[in-house]
C-alpha cells in the first residue's frame, strides 16, 4: 500500500464529500447501474429461446477490491447483491462493518485474493487500482476470481483531457485539495499524493490496453467519461465458458 489509509479513515468519507462536491456518490451509482445491466450466462451466449424468456442470471455476488469505508458496498448491497469487500487498511474495514453489516469483509491484498477462480458474479473496484504497487498482477488478480460471462467494473479519478479544464483541475489538485486535507484530515501528505497519483497512473486507450494483455479472454471492454473525464469508469466483460 503507498500511503498508510489507517492515518485518514476516520475523516475520509467527509473529505471525499467536500472533495468532490459529492459527485463520489454519483459516480458509484453509475458503477452499480453497469454491474446490474452486466447480467450473466455461465454457458455463454443465450439461444432464441432463452432471450425470449428473459433467461438470465441475476447479479448476486460481488467483490469490491479495495472497498475502503464501503461506500460502494453500500449502493451494491441496497441493489441486493452479496458484497465481498477486501482493503490493507483494517480502519477502513472497520468503518464499512459497520455500514453493511451483512457483508463479508477481509483484510486482503488485490494482487492475492484469498479466493478460488470464478468466485464472483461481479468485481468493482472505486479509485482503488491506482495504488496498486503491480497494476497488471491486481487486474490479473480481478479477472481470475471473476466468473466467466461476468462483469468488471473499475471507477479511477484521471487527468481531463480538455485543454479549458486541465488549468482549472490543476489548481484545484494541486493546491487546494492539499489544503482540504491539512484543514479537515490534518493531513497534507495523503492529500498531496492523491493528485501526485491521478498524474501518473495509465488513463483511457492505455488503461483498457493493459487489461486486453491479461492472459484471461475478455470483450466488449469501454470506458466512458464522468464529469469532464475528471473520473473513469471502466466496463470489462470476462469471455463466457463455451
Amino acid at each position: 500500500m503507498p500511503y498508510d489509509f489507517d492515518k485518514i479513515a476516520r475523516t475520509y468519507d467527509r473529505l471525499n464529500r467536500v472533495m468532490t462536491l459529492g459527485l463520489d456518490r454519483r459516480w458509484r451509482k453509475r458503477a452499480v447501474k453497469e454491474v446490474e445491466s452486466g447480467k450473466w450466462h455461465p454457458e455463454g451466449e443465450l439461444n432464441t429461446m432463452e432471450k425470449k424468456n428473459n433467461a438470465v442470471k441475476k447479479v448476486e455476488s460481488v467483490l469490491d477490491v479495495a472497498c475502503g469505508t464501503g461506500d460502494m458496498a453500500v449502493s451494491l448491497a441496497e441493489r441486493g447483491c452479496t458484497v465481498t469487500g477486501i482493503d490493507l487498511s483494517e480502519e477502513m474495514l472497520a468503518i464499512a462493518k459497520r455500514k453493511v453489516e451483512s457483508g463479508k469483509w477481509k483484510v486482503a491484498d488485490a494482487e492475492n485474493l484469498p479466493f478460488p477462480d470464478d468466485s464472483f458474479d461481479a468485481v468493482t473496484c472505486a479509485f482503488g487500482v491506482r495504488n496498486f504497487v503491480h497494476l497488471e498482477q491486481g487486474l490479473s488478480e480481478m479477472l481470475r476470481v471473476l466468473k466467466p460471462g461476468g462483469r468488471m467494473v473499475i471507477l479511477e479519478l484521471a487527468t481531463p483531457d480538455s485543454p479549458l479544464i486541465r488549468p482549472f483541475y490543476n489548481l484545484y489538485t494541486e493546491h487546494i485539495i492539499p489544503w482540504l486535507g491539512s484543514r479537515i484530515a490534518g493531513n497534507r501528505e495523503a492529500y498531496t499524493y492523491l493528485p501526485e497519483s491521478i498524474a501518473r497512473f495509465p488513463k483511457g486507450e492505455s488503461f483498457l490496453e493493459i487489461i486486453q494483455n491479461s492472459k484471461f479472454r475478455i470483450h466488449n471492454s469501454c470506458q466512458r467519461k464522468l464529469t469532464f473525464g475528471v473520473c473513469r469508469m471502466y466496463v470489462i466483460n470476462k469471455e463466457a465458458a463455451r
